[in-house]
């Protein structure tokens, strides 16, 4: 049996107040010793950190443990390295994360992803929240304040998300103090942007505060007939409500609109052909398709209060919807003359809503003999609704090399696929850090979900519920072997349900994964220079395969297996050097396709690289030459393996310099400085073409 939506959100908010009811009492009967330790709280400034390495410990671990003393792979991307390097998208800032692959499928509008050789694309978080259960609109990078990457399974604290790990984003907030920044930046491929930062205090102590944060941007694309169109505004609210409590509403709104890039045939790309290479700007779509118009709006707040005792009790809800309508013309294949592309068009459309809430209390204190202890117990709750209209139309073919456009996209009246997909989730979760001493840490959690699925299918008029329950934890055990040296081991698993049937209309078990990691964690000069080495041991299992018989069904009977080894540092010295980089390998394989095919034991995953690296740096000078910045980073991929073919491995450059005064602010980045030719990633009849050269030049100024 399973909990329908409704009874889901009124146990949830019974829970809530539960939970808030209890804690004042719960706090006088406590015996043991409360331990002041610091709130987690992300700084997100008009100007912000200038460090590479932040010292606040990252929102996504909902812990005040410090980052060095954490037994598990987390990476922070704050917003001075997103400024130095003028990341405009999701991918940008994941460029900077060893072990993660970005824009697999290329520039396509959205915001893919794979961490440790396995997908994380719908693993994507905003404030600790779920952006939703299928992820269609990117992310606009200008409004979050930093980027955190936890790898390895992440079940414990948010449920059902695929093992690999996830990527949460912290959204600017407002801040006591007034300031306005406004900036403009021109790039190539007529890239024209205009962004506002602004706020102001709204009491004497600057803890009721305003702040609005607002994007207008234009651009064309290296490929032909290919552009983007983004609009976007996020105003925030925080009350003053008293020493105790700290409340902040968080609103933003989306406008993005584009041509998709669908990228190449294989033959003539990363395949010979007769003809020859096809020139890269090639679009294969038609100029007068229908572009995808995304609408996003969301509405959410951020409440921490703290009580008496020691008990801190941390809630954060959001709500938003979306609308997403396109059309999409892709690759078919070749004709025999090796010119003549036959294409398929796709009309799309997709809208939906999530509620996310997520509610825990935490308390310090020491218990003596038996350490110290920080203990969070929780509830969240996930209801995810979205609407699925696709219809298969015709287009005529294109050549390639001489292309002439103009062929009508025809689509029938009935569509492919017309579907509703429900999803629901409430979880309840324990976790228990302690410090036991001077030099052990150990970390034990658990969780239990209670998931449904309700997809409804509006051609057959037919509907399939599925439910699953499951547990879920983590351990893991850390030893300060020196000073600022922390070995540690950890285990976790995860959960993730697979929705649909079989051939004979059975429901399929929830996919599971777990990982071994082992490591460990140096920091220098105080925590400045922190650099982490982790090997894992990462599987898949009951992951959803074609049916080799029954090609409308699918089987879960799949494995996958990932282990690697990771290194990622990041330091800021006392000579104005900042660095940020590291290196990853991954073997990432099936290991098991339950006897349907045999000759797939073994093939790698697409799309991952077994070797990638990573280095970004940044040099502030000083003296006569005080404001002045110089940067430059590169990055490399191994050849990948995908759907049957390799894709070969690149280094790509970047550099830029930048002159910051009292009030004005001017940046020159200079991306893929070398004009690099590469593959961002390959689909079975195509490939994706990877970022030309692009120079961008940001002129901003501070009131």
């Amino acid at each position: 049996m399973y909990l329908h939506a409704h009874r889901q959100a009124i146990l949830m908010a019974s829970l809530a107040g539960l939970v808030s009811a209890t804690l004042p009492h719960i706090s006088n009967a406590q015996s043991a010793t409360p331990v002041d330790m610091p709130a987690v709280k992300v700084e997100s400034g008009a100007q912000g950190d200038t460090a590479f390495n932040p010292a606040t410990p990252p929102q996504v671990n909902k812990s005040s443990v410090p980052l060095n003393e954490t037994p598990q792979t987390i990476t922070v991307i704050p917003r001075a390295v997103l400024d130095s390097q003028q990341a405009q998208t999701l991918a940008d800032a994941l460029h900077d994360v060893p072990g993660v692959v970005a824009n697999t499928f290329g520039r396509r509008g959205w915001d893919d992803l794979i961490i440790r050789g396995q997908t994380a694309s719908d693993s994507l978080f905003l404030d600790g929240l779920r952006t939703a259960a299928s992820n269609h609109i990117a992310e606009q990078l200008f409004g979050v304040q930093q980027v955190e990457v936890l790898k390895g399974p992440a079940s414990l604290l948010y449920g059902q998300v695929l093992p690999g790990g996830l990527v949460n984003m912290v959204s600017k907030r407002p801040q006591p103090d007034a300031f306005a920044n406004v900036e403009t930046t021109v790039g190539t491929h007529n890239f024209y942007q205009g962004t506002v930062d602004m706020g102001t205090p709204l009491s004497d102590n600057g803890k009721a505060a305003f702040r609005i944060n607002a994007l207008t941007m234009n651009s064309r694309d290296a490929t032909d007939y290919v552009w983007y169109r983004n609009r976007w505004i996020a105003p925030s609210l925080s009350l003053d409500l008293g020493p105790r409590t700290d409340f902040t509403i968080l609103t933003s709104y989306q406008e993005r609109s584009y041509i998709r890039q669908q990228g190449l045939p294989l033959a003539g790309s990363i395949n010979f052909n007769p003809n020859g290479e096809i020139p890269r700007r090639r679009f294969i779509g038609e100029p007068d398709q229908d572009p995808y118009r995304g609408y996003q709006s969301r509405i959410g707040y951020a409440f921490t209060h703290r009580f008496d005792g020691g008990w801190t009790i941390n809630q954060n809800l959001r709500y938003q919807q979306y609308t997403l309508n396109g059309q999409l013309v892709s690759n078919s294949s070749l004709l025999a003359d090796n010119q003549t592309l036959r294409r398929t068009a796709t009309d799309q459309h997709w809208d939906g809503n999530t509620i996310s809430l997520d509610t825990n209390a935490q308390r310090t204190f020491d218990a003596g003999a038996w350490g110290q202890h920080e203990l969070t117990v929780g509830t969240d709750y996930l209801r995810s609704r979205d609407n699925t209209l696709s219809t298969t139309c015709t287009v005529g073919t294109l050549n390639v090399y001489n292309p002439v456009y103009g062929s009508a996209i025809k689509c029938p009246a009935t569509p492919r696929t017309d579907s509703q997909n429900t999803v629901s989730d409430i979880g309840l979760y324990l976790r228990d850090q302690v410090k036991l001493g001077e030099r052990w840490r150990i970390l034990a959690g658990v969780r239990h979900d209670l998931a449904a699925t309700y997809t409804t299918n509006h051609l057959n008029s037919t509907r399939q519920d599925d439910s699953a329950r499951a547990y879920t934890g983590s351990g893991a055990l850390m030893y300060e072997l020196f000073p600022g040296v922390r070995p540690y081991i950890s285990y976790a698993t995860s959960f993730t349900p697979n929705s649909g049937t079989d051939v004979n209309g059975n429901g399929f078990d929830p996919e599971t994964g777990r990982q071994w990691e082992a490591g460990v964690k140096f920091d220098f000069d105080g925590g400045a220079t922190q650099l982490t080495v982790a090997a894992f041991d990462l599987r898949r299992h009951h992951v959803l395969q074609s049916d080799p018989v029954n090609d409308d069904f699918s089987i879960a009977v799949g494995e996958q297996r990932s282990r690697g080894g990771e290194i990622g540092f990041v330091s800021d010295f006392d000579n104005g050097l900042s660095l940020m980089g590291g290196y990853a390998y991954t073997a990432a394989t099936i290991t098991d396709d339950g006897g349907q095919d045999p000759s797939t034991n073994g093939t790698r995953l697409n799309n991952v690289p077994r070797h990638s690296f990573t280095l970004y740096s940044r040099y502030r000078l000083s003296g006569d030459l005080r404001g002045w910045e110089l940067n430059a980073g590169a990055r490399g991929e191994s050849n990948r393996y995908t759907y049957g073919y390799y894709l070969p491995g690149y280094v790509v450059a970047d550099v830029g310099v930048a002159y910051q005064a009292e009030r004005w602010r001017a940046a020159l980045t200079v991306k893929n400085v070398f004009d690099k030719q590469y593959y961002a990633g390959g689909l079975a009849a195509a490939v994706a073409m990877g970022d030309d050269r692009n120079v961008m030049l940001t002129l901003g100024y501070r009131y």
